[in-house]
């Protein structure tokens, strides 16, 4: 790993790997996890208005294609160490969206900051990956909100920096996954810390946040800055909840700049868009979503409505 010096610290990430990977890509029992049929108590069926409202191309092909980085659980993982199989909540909100539409949602893993220009390349039609709906990323894609959350600060469990606010990480070592929300937030110009007049956090950009983790685990970084609701699953799940926790800071509960993430759609397919901003409502009203949620335990992202490109900032 870039930036390692000491063997010690390099054989203990070899010799930790595996649990804590193990712990951050996969639910404690996937299955355990109710079948999508059973959702809600319905039995989710084609809504053939949705379907005929589909672009002739994805009608024809049947399949939307999805983008995914994998891990990044609760919302993308795998089944189990060495498996192949994607599970997590937007797995499973993404066949919930497929069934209801009649067509199959094939998600493909792809490194997050790859993401965008994949799909403006044609390789994928959609991105369900907890992406966040910024203004920026507006510019490519279209997005269908599906909940609401801000970022949170992992660390190590006891919290030995002391990190309680997110200008406590100004001037130490901090990882993020690259392309992330969290890596714009503190290498802007106007970053936190500059604006606080302190100096600025060594950012430490990693492809995955599972690479963040372990970083935080060796020593390397204070805090792997991410999603909150990501945050605190690694805390509940990683080693049966004894390597982390996550920073509760009073004046921001839901995470620092809570804001929408959203299902990515290339722009230029306003009838695609609408057709999963129509698919994701029903699922919302008739409790499917939020049954989805509840057994990731992330209901706390929640939102009542399904909308399009909310995102502000």
């Amino acid at each position: 790993m870039p930036g390692l010096r000491l063997r010690g610290i390099a054989a203990a990430i070899a010799a930790t790997a595996a649990v804590l990977c193990a712990g951050c890509s996969n639910p404690a029992d996937p299955s355990a996890m109710p079948p999508i049929d059973g959702l809600a108590g319905t039995n989710i069926g084609v809504d053939e208005a949705l379907h005929d409202s589909l672009p002739a191309e994805i009608r024809d092909a049947g399949v939307v294609r999805v983008a995914t980085d994998v891990p990044y659980a609760p919302f993308e993982m795998f089944a189990s160490d060495g498996s192949d199989e994607i599970v997590g909540l937007d797995y499973d909100l993404g066949q919930a969206l497929a069934r209801t539409l009649g067509v199959r949602f094939d998600f493909s893993r792809q490194a997050f900051d790859g993401i965008i220009p994949a799909i403006q390349a044609g390789k994928f039609d959609i991105v369900m990956s907890a992406m966040t709906d910024t203004t920026e990323r507006q510019g490519v894609l279209d997005f269908v909100d599906y909940s609401v959350s801000g970022s949170g600060i992992l660390v190590s469990k006891g919290n030995p920096n002391g990190i309680t606010t997110l200008t406590d990480l100004c001037g130490h070592a901090v990882a993020v996954q690259s392309g992330s929300k969290q890596a714009k937030m503190l290498t802007a110009e106007d970053n936190p810390c500059r604006s606080a007049g302190k100096p600025d956090a060594a950012v430490a950009q990693k492809p995955k946040d599972t690479d963040a983790q372990l970083a935080l685990m060796s020593g390397q970084v204070v805090a792997d800055f991410m999603d909150k609701p990501a945050a605190g699953y690694a805390a509940r799940t990683a080693n049966s909840g004894s390597l982390f926790e996550v920073v509760d800071d009073a004046r921001a509960p839901g995470g620092t700049d809570a804001t929408p993430n959203g299902i990515g759609i290339g722009r230029g397919r306003p009838e695609l868009t609408e057709a999963i901003r129509r698919a994701l409502q029903r699922l919302i009203d008739d409790g499917t979503y939020t049954q989805i949620l509840e057994a990731w335990g992330e209901s706390g992202i929640a939102i009542d409505t399904a909308t399009v490109n909310a995102g502000k900032s």
